[in-house]
């Protein structure tokens, strides 16, 4: 199962949702839905702007496990 980890990001970096979304240029909504793990399909356009925002890798957003 995929699930993101956007949440714990956030707080090591110390780093807002709303910051996030001004960074991004993403909407609040659809970063809120990432950080509440509530995303049906990934959007690629998205995790590379949450990613480049950040300045972290992939694997610090959203990662594998078996279920």
């Amino acid at each position: 199962m995929i699930k993101l980890t956007l949440e714990s990001t956030l707080k090591k970096l110390n780093v807002t949702r709303y910051e996030l979304a001004k960074r991004t240029g993403i909407r609040y909504h659809i970063i809120d839905n990432y950080y509440k793990n509530k995303v049906v399909r990934y959007d690629s356009f998205v995790l590379n702007k949450i990613c480049f925002a950040l300045d972290c890798k992939i694997e610090d957003v959203i990662k594998f496990e078996k279920e």
